[in-house]
């Protein structure tokens, strides 16, 4: 058996967007699919490990202090 759902709302105008743009593209079956799968992207990039190290970044402090900036 699959994940428990929940029902959402979002404004019919929106909902129809989306479904013109999944009927456009054969990636995504329905609207519920693209929805899932854009919250799901969104969620991940909120997870992905900073840009820098924390020694990189001390780095590029140094870097901008010496330049002025800060």
């Amino acid at each position: 058996m699959g994940e428990e759902k929940v029902q959402i709302s979002i404004p019919a105008q929106l909902y129809k967007k989306i479904e013109e743009y999944v009927a456009g593209n054969e990636e995504f079956k329905d609207v519920e699919e693209f929805v899932e799968f854009v919250l799901r992207e969104v969620l991940s990039e909120e997870e992905q490990t900073p840009a820098y190290t924390p020694e990189e970044e001390e780095e590029i402090k140094k870097r901008l202090r010496s330049l002025g900036y800060i």
